[in-house]
């Protein structure tokens, strides 16, 4: 999301919508997680609702049902450990126009099931900065955007924690990018790295 360089009211409007996101996550952390997790949706759906900042279009807000996720699965969440990898700056491609500057700092190594999965960790070159994982698997073009969801934006609050050898990912929490729900936004995709084999079926998916 961007802020308008015409009306500082927008502005002012996104550094509410990014505090208070960053607000659910703090609470989310403090919570048992599938307690957390049902307070995450309830609190996204009600944002999209009715925040002036909500990646839905204004005229789709009052009559949205809801975001659509499948049932919280508790083996959906692990400590993923983090292998150092050389540090390299990449460009993170857009489902728009654009793209995102990031380096590699870190490969988050897990096991789900029999499957032995990996992700590339990003630190964003740009808003000052956070960490970024973004994820494809086999659901995407189906049952998920194709482009793939997200799993961890610190630079917008969602942060599920970590420790200095391990970051914790719950693939339950994943989510579309806003370019899912309004074509207007230029949203980052997930690099072929970092894209799964598997099926996750966790996690926000398209309406049925």
């Amino acid at each position: 999301m961007q802020p308008s360089i015409d009306d500082p009211g927008s502005t002012l409007d996104l550094w509410d919508y990014r505090r208070r996101m960053s607000d659910l996550y703090a609470r989310v952390r403090q919570m048992e997680p599938a307690a957390g997790w049902s307070h995450w949706i309830a609190t996204r759906n009600e944002l999209f609702r009715t925040h002036p900042q909500s990646p839905l279009p204004a005229p789709n807000r009052a009559s949205f049902p809801g975001l659509e996720h499948w049932d919280y699965d508790p083996d959906l969440r692990l400590a993923a450990l983090v292998q150092p990898v050389p540090e390299n700056e990449i460009r993170v491609s857009h489902s728009g126009a654009g793209s995102t500057p990031a380096r590699r700092f870190g490969r988050a190594l897990f096991r789900l099931g029999s499957f032995d999965g990996a992700l590339t960790l990003y630190w964003l070159k740009d808003y000052g900065g956070g960490v970024f994982v973004p994820f494809g698997d086999a659901t995407n073009g189906t049952e998920t955007y194709g482009g793939g969801r997200y799993l961890l934006d610190t630079a917008k609050g969602a942060d599920l924690g970590h420790d200095r050898e391990s970051v914790t990912l719950d693939f339950n929490f994943s989510y579309h990018p806003s370019c899912v729900h309004d074509a207007r936004w230029s949203c980052p995709l997930s690099p072929s790295e970092n894209r799964l084999s598997m099926p996750i079926r966790g996690g926000e998916r398209l309406a049925r």
